[in-house]
């Protein structure tokens, strides 16, 4: 009997002593996963504050080490940054078509962790257009309805993102402007092929900028572009004068000044 009570005393130690390292190893492992969650919210304050910057090669060597993470916030951001990598003049055309195909895989991974994130939806459209470069016209054009259904999900997401307002509106002005050869193309690859309208594009643009005035030079520049397709100079001549005039951070914004200039000296 005292043998057994000894052993029963023993068991409950060594349960007590199993307890304690059970519960030493839940806090550790309680501590690491906030201390987990707490260096990716510092990466994306990071990343947000390079970016912010235009500190466009440093914000993709920051994030691209965080490729495998599970984070849909950080992938989105990789996605977007490796996109603005191969957007760069500097960036060789083999490394733009890497980085082109790269930005769609983080997008998309990015979406497949969180099915409910709007800005993933909105660079897994802007990606996949991207890949349709590479691919040829028959894939753009087969890729346009998923392209815009993402971009439509981004909205539905985020009602209030103006660049992705302006992004249905630049669909609809693709497709408004479609030479004949791609329509046919259009017409092999749907019993119903997307199509719209300069109007309906105009629509787009006018609602981002009644989301976020001013938000973005190339918004104003297709503002411009939009009248002028409708024949409206006045209205053409007052936007693409707002996209002239916009302060330039990105190389993006100098090509925008450069092409409405253009656009206002051909008037």
């Amino acid at each position: 009997t005292q043998v057994l009570r000894k052993s029963l005393q023993r068991g409950v130690v060594l349960s007590t002593g199993s307890l304690v390292v059970y519960e030493a190893h839940r806090l550790l492992s309680g501590f690491a996963e906030v201390h987990a969650s707490f260096k990716v919210e510092e990466v994306i304050e990071q990343a947000d504050y390079l970016y912010g910057s235009g500190e466009t090669e440093k914000l993709y060597r920051l994030l691209v080490q965080h490729k495998n993470s599970d984070d849909a916030e950080l992938l989105w951001r990789l996605a977007r940054s490796s996109r603005d990598l191969a957007q760069l003049s500097s960036t060789s055309a083999e490394e733009k078509r890497q980085l082109t195909y790269d930005s769609l895989e983080y997008a998309k991974k990015a979406l497949e962790k969180n099915e409910s994130n709007s800005a993933a939806h909105k660079w897994y459209g802007i990606c996949l257009s991207d890949v349709g470069d590479y691919e040829g016209i028959k894939t753009k054009i087969g890729n346009a309805i998923i392209i815009k259904d993402h971009f439509q999900r981004a909205i539905e997401l985020n009602p209030k993102d103006a660049t992705t307002i302006h992004l249905i509106g630049i669909w609809c002005y693709s497709f408004a402007e479609m030479p004949w050869y791609q329509r046919k193309i259009a017409a092999t690859l749907f019993a119903t092929p997307p199509t719209s309208t300069f109007q309906e594009a105009l629509r787009y643009f006018h609602m981002a900028e009644e989301a976020d005035p001013n938000f973005y030079s190339k918004n104003l520049l297709f503002l411009g572009k939009t009248y002028l397709k409708l024949n409206n100079k006045k209205m053409a001549l007052l936007w693409l004068s707002k996209a002239k005039e916009y302060p330039a951070q990105t190389e993006e914004d100098k090509q925008v000044q450069k092409e409405a200039l253009e656009l206002l000296n051909s008037i």
